[in-house]
C-alpha cells in the first residue's frame, strides 16, 4: 500500500493521532475482568501502524512526555512534600527490591540463554524500559580490554536487545499493575482510590462531576411571619441555637423593604431565611408558615475560595477569631470549609488557622466580597491556564534534566522526564501558597496528562515497532522471550514482597508505587485512569525518583557480571 506510506510520510502526525484514537477504542473492550486499557491499546495500535513505515522525530516523544509528567507533578505537589516521612521507607524498599531482582534476573537469563554482554544489557534496558541503561552499559563496554571490532559488536547488540524487548517491557507493567495486582489483592484500584481520598479528606465523600449532597449543609427557606410578629431581624437571627442563620430579604405588602438588624417584622411579612440547615429547621416552628415560592424573594448566592492572609485571622483558633470579630462583620457569610495544602481541616473551636489556609465562603455576592477583603485574597475562578508560569516550570524542569552527576565513570541524570516531574512538584507546591498565579483548570490538567501519556506511548510504538518485529523474525523468539522474563519476574517478586512483607493493603497506592519502582510511566498513566483521582501519584513519585537512579546503575553491573 504505497499510497498509505506516502500519506504517512508527508504527515506522520496522522499515524500518531490514529494510534491514540485506535488505542482508546481497543482499550475499552473487556474480556471477563481483564481490560487492556487505553495506554496499552495505543501501544499495540502504534506497533501495527509502524509496519507500514513511519518516521517521527524524538523531539515529539520528549515534548509529550514532558507535558504528561509535569502535569502529574503539578497535581501532586501540594501533598507530596507532606508525605516525605518515615512512612516513605516502604517506597524506598520497594524500589530497591525491584532493581535488585531486575539485576539478578538479567544475569540468570544471560547465562541460561548464552547472551553476550551487549544483548544482556540491551534486554535489561528494554525489558525494564530504562533507556539510560543503553548509555551506561555502552560506556562500560567501551572500557573493556577487547578488540575495537568486538567492542563495536557488543555495543550494537545493546541496541538490538533494547529494540526487541522494549515493546513488551512497556506492556508488561500495565498488565501487572492494572490487572494482576487488583486480582491478587481482590480489590479494585478505583474503590481503594476513593477510600484513600475519603480518608485524606477527613471522612467527607469526594463529589464527582454533577454530584451533590441530598441534604445540603446550607439551605434557604421562605416563611410568612405569624408567631414571630413584633420581633426584630437581629432577635430572630440570635435565637438560632443550632447554627447561624441570616435573614436575606423581607417583603411587606408585595414590596421588598430595606433590611436592617432593627427592623421589626409584622404579621404577613415574607422573609428569606438562609443558614445552616439545623439552625433554619430549629427556628421554623417559631416563625410562621413555610412557603414554596414568592415572587422576587430569591437571592443569588456565591461560593468563593479566599486565601487567609490577614494577621487578625492567622495563628489563632477558630474560637478566638469568632470572639474577636463582631457579628456584623461576618453577617450573612458562612465558612463551608478550610483547606491547608489541599487537605480539608476538621474545624473545631480549637482548630488553629494559619497564613495561606484557604477558606471557602458562602453567601450573597456583596457579603462574600466584603468579608473576602477583610480576610485575604479571593481566588477568582478562571478557565485560562497561566502559561507564563507553567512554561517557565517546564523550561526549568528540562534544564534540571540536563544536569549530570558522575559516580566514577557512571553518569547519573534525572533526564527531561525526571526534571519535568521535579519542576511540576515544586511549582504545584508553590502554587498553593500563591494562588493568584499559576492557574491550571482541572480539565486542562487532565487533557495535558492524557494526551501526553497516550501520545508518548504511541510514538514509542511507531518508532520501535517495525524494528522489533523484524528483529524477532530474523533471530527467533529467544531474545524476545528473555525480555519477557526480565520484564515480568522482577515485577512479580516486588509485587509479592510489597503485598506480604511491606504490607501494602490499598490497591491504588500499591499500583502507583509499583509502577514508579519500575519507572513504568505508561503503566502509571493507566493506573491513574483506573483510579480516577491523584491518590496513586505520591507513592509513584517517590519510587520513580529512586528507580531512575537505581535502574540506571544496572548498566555497568550487567556488563561486569555477565
Amino acid at each position: 500500500m504505497p499510497w498509505i506510506h506516502s500519506i504517512l510520510d508527508q504527515a506522520p502526525e496522522i499515524a500518531l493521532f490514529l494510534s491514540v484514537a485506535g488505542g482508546y477504542w481497543i482499550g475499552k473492550f473487556q474480556f471477563g475482568k481483564f481490560q487492556l486499557g487505553e495506554v496499552a491499546g495505543c501501544l499495540l495500535v502504534a506497533v501495527a501502524i509502524s509496519q507500514i513505515g513511519v518516521s517521527i522525530d524524538d523531539g515529539v516523544k520528549s515534548f509529550l512526555f514532558a507535558l504528561f509528567i509535569y502535569a502529574v507533578g503539578f497535581e501532586c505537589g501540594p501533598t507530596f512534600f507532606q508525605s516525605l516521612d518515615r512512612k516513605s521507607i516502604r517506597e524506598v524498599l520497594l524500589a530497591v527490591v525491584l532493581a535488585a531482582s531486575g539485576l539478578i534476573t538479567v544475569i540468570v537469563m544471560a547465562h541460561l540463554s548464552s547472551l553476550d554482554k551487549g544483548l544482556a544489557a540491551g534486554i535489561a534496558s528494554g525489558g525494564l524500559t530504562q533507556s539510560a541503561i543503553i548509555g551506561t552499559a555502552s560506556s562500560a563496554i567501551g572500557k573493556l580490554a577487547l578488540p575495537a571490532e568486538e567492542i563495536q559488536r557488543l555495543q550494537n547488540n545493546v541496541a538490538v536487545g533494547y529494540a526487541v524487548t522494549y515493546i513488551f517491557g512497556t506492556l508488561g507493567p500495565i498488565l501487572v499493575c492494572v490487572n494482576l495486582l487488583p486480582w491478587m489483592m481482590k480489590r479494585s484500584i478505583r474503590d481503594d482510590a476513593i477510600k484513600a481520598q475519603t480518608a485524606m479528606l477527613a471522612g467527607t465523600h469526594p463529589l464527582g462531576p454533577g454530584e451533590q449532597y441530598a441534604m445540603r449543609a446550607l439551605v434557604g427557606r421562605l416563611y410568612r411571619i405569624e408567631q414571630a410578629a413584633g420581633r426584630t431581624v437581629a432577635e430572630i437571627e440570635a435565637a438560632a441555637a443550632n447554627g447561624p442563620v441570616s435573614i436575606e430579604r423581607v417583603k411587606r405588602n408585595n414590596m421588598l423593604i430595606g433590611l436592617q438588624p432593627t427592623l421589626r417584622l409584622q404579621t404577613g411579612d415574607i422573609i428569606l431565611l438562609v443558614g445552616r440547615r439545623a439552625g433554619v429547621v430549629g427556628l421554623a416552628g417559631t416563625l410562621g408558615v413555610e412557603l414554596r415560592t414568592s415572587r422576587g424573594m430569591d437571592v443569588i448566592m456565591l461560593e468563593r475560595d479566599v486565601v487567609i492572609t490577614n494577621p487578625a485571622y492567622t495563628h489563632r483558633t477558630v474560637a478566638e477569631i469568632r470572639r474577636a470579630t463582631a457579628d456584623i462583620q461576618h453577617h450573612g457569610v458562612y465558612v463551608t470549609g478550610v483547606k491547608r495544602s489541599g487537605v480539608p481541616l476538621t474545624l473545631t473551636p480549637n482548630t488553629v488557622i494559619e497564613s495561606g489556609d484557604i477558606a471557602t465562603l458562602y453567601g450573597s455576592a456583596k457579603d462574600v466580597q466584603r468579608v473576602a477583603k477583610s480576610v485575604g485574597t479571593d481566588i477568582i475562578p478562571s478557565d485560562i491556564t497561566d502559561w507564563i508560569y507553567h512554561g517557565l516550570g517546564l523550561v526549568l524542569g528540562l534544564l534540571i534534566g540536563l544536569a549530570e552527576i558522575r559516580i566514577g565513570d557512571i553518569p547519573l541524570t534525572l533526564g527531561g522526564g525526571g526534571g519535568a516531574l521535579l519542576a511540576g512538584l515544586l511549582f504545584g507546591w508553590y502554587r498553593t501558597r500563591n494562588l493568584t498565579i499559576g492557574n491550571m483548570p482541572v480539565p486542562a490538567m487532565t487533557a495535558l496528562r492524557d494526551l501526553g501519556i497516550a501520545g508518548f506511548i504511541a510514538v514509542v510504538g511507531l518508532q520501535s515497532g517495525r524494528q522489533a518485529v523484524s528483529t524477532v523474525a530474523e533471530s527467533g523468539l529467544s531474545i524476545f522471550l528473555a525480555g519477557v522474563v526480565v520484564t515480568l519476574v522482577p515485577l512479580l517478586i516486588t509485587l509479592l514482597v510489597g503485598r506480604y512483607l511491606l504490607r501494602y493493603d490499598n490497591a491504588a497506592i500499591f499500583a502507583g508505587a509499583l509502577a514508579g519502582a519500575r519507572s513504568a510511566n505508561p503503566a502509571f498513566g493507566e493506573v491513574l485512569t483506573q483510579a480516577g483521582n491523584s491518590i496513586p501519584t505520591v507513592p509513584f513519585v517517590i519510587t520513580y525518583a529512586l528507580a531512575n537512579i537505581l535502574l540506571t546503575l544496572l548498566g555497568p553491573l550487567v556488563v561486569a557480571f555477565v
